[in-house]
């Protein structure tokens, strides 16, 4: 808050489509979709008319011995988008509650099948999944982690497989399976205590927008396979479309045995979060023993209201051919953004679906914060990583805002230090 005495807040009247506009008429280019959230746009008229046709009907009821039509659907249609494979649904209402889901349904799982010392969990070095305990514990931030190292469990990293971490000369296909075989060996050892392996699929988001070959995720689900222990996909920021595919998994061919989904899911306008599990998972807990039961639950689990608005998009995805129309839409920004990838300040400048990232060479503590109130200043919402400048824009960006975002990007790379 100190911060804002130099930086006042921008205050937000209102947004529209990719745009956002503040009390005084100025206008922001929504390029980070409102920290990953925002797939549609703002106020989009499809989402909004979902979510008032339930608010007319039901805004929420307790899903303990009760359910509702929306959370049904929604249920039914993100299995079907796993064939099935992953049938059962357990709503939260964000990011961080879907993790701490995942990471205790799978050591109850192992508590329940009678191996109660498969408690511990692997995560990529550099992970971030979250800011509440279970989730810190399996992040490797230690910007968010110090302050609270007394009150988390010890972190288990295994090598992270972003390529800007490959030798000299090293293909990131290459690079992807020497990470693999270093998992495996930890595993080999030490595959009695551990419940689960936790990833992002494809990018380690916070972590500098890390990417990485599909081929990771194949040998780690084989790795995984091998020496029975879980693995949990957290595609909380990269799925619904972020990648390229609707889940990240799809590019490496496999299912985890637990997906974690959120942001994106509503469109960027409720708090809604769903774990994904596996049949062999849901019967581990299908008990008449009530402490062999999952006991986890959240007062707005399911809202209806943010299940409209998750059923809205699902329908936007399939009504507009987003995925394919996204792809067409990637390729042009790629052209438009070809001067930033040859700036001689930009090093690793990298795209998977639509998420662009590049580090900016020369640049001094503060860049992030200066780079940021400099794109404001620009019309343009950016929030660099360090100095990793990054583009998550909406999927309704058109073709005169990305040029904008292009050009005043690449003006703000020649200033701001």
């Amino acid at each position: 808050m100190k911060l804002h005495e130099r930086l006042p807040m921008v205050a937000v009247s209102h947004g529209s489509g990719a745009w956002l506009y503040d009390f005084e008429g100025r206008r922001y280019l929504d390029a980070i979709s409102s920290w990953w959230v925002d797939l549609f746009g703002h106020a989009n008229a499809r989402i909004n008319a979902a979510i008032v046709a339930q608010l007319g009907r039901l805004e929420h009821v307790i899903l303990a011995g009760f359910t509702h039509e929306p959370a049904v659907a929604l249920s039914e249609r993100l299995s079907a988008l796993t064939r099935g494979q992953l049938g059962h649904c357990f709503f939260a209402s964000d990011g961080s509650s879907a993790v701490e889901i995942a990471l205790k349904m799978s050591h109850h799982f192992w508590r329940n099948r009678g191996l109660p010392g498969k408690c511990r969990f692997l995560s990529l070095a550099g992970a971030y999944h979250g800011e509440t305990t279970g989730a810190l514990s399996v992040s490797d931030a230690p910007l968010f982690r110090d302050a609270y190292a007394p009150m988390l469990r010890p972190a288990d990293p295994v090598p992270s497989p972003d390529w800007r971490l490959a030798a000299p000369g090293e293909s990131g296909l290459d690079f992807a399976r020497r990470c693999a075989s270093a998992l495996e060996q930890e595993l080999a050892r030490r595959h009695q205590e551990i419940a689960a392996l936790i990833v992002e699929p494809l990018v380690q988001c916070a972590n500098g927008m890390g990417m990485y070959d599909p081929e990771y995720l194949r040998a780690a689900r084989a790795i995984c396979d091998r020496y029975q222990v879980h693995l949990i996909a957290d595609e909380i920021a990269v799925g619904c479309g972020r990648t390229g595919t609707f889940l990240a998994c799809e590019q490496a061919s496999i299912l985890p045995d637990l997906l974690c989904l959120s942001k994106g899911l509503s469109g960027g306008y409720l708090p809604l979060s769903v774990v994904l599990s596996t049949e062999a998972i849901y019967q581990a807990f299908y008990e008449d023993e009530v402490a062999r039961g999952f006991l986890h639950s959240h007062s707005y689990t399911g809202n209806p209201l943010a299940c409209a608005a998750a059923l809205a998009t699902l329908s936007i995805f399939e009504d507009d051919a987003v995925i394919e129309t996204n792809r067409t839409r990637a390729r042009r920004i790629d052209e438009l953004t070809r001067p930033i990838a040859q700036h001689p300040r930009v090093r690793n400048f990298r795209r998977t679906g639509m998420i662009w990232a590049f580090e900016v060479d020369g640049t001094e503590p503060l860049f992030a914060r200066r780079f940021s109130a400099a794109a404001l200043e620009c019309e343009l919402l950016l929030r660099p990583i360090g100095n990793t400048v990054y583009f998550m824009p909406p999927y309704v960006i058109d073709e005169t805002q990305a040029e904008l975002l292009a050009t005043r990007t690449l003006e703000l790379i020649d200033r701001v230090d």
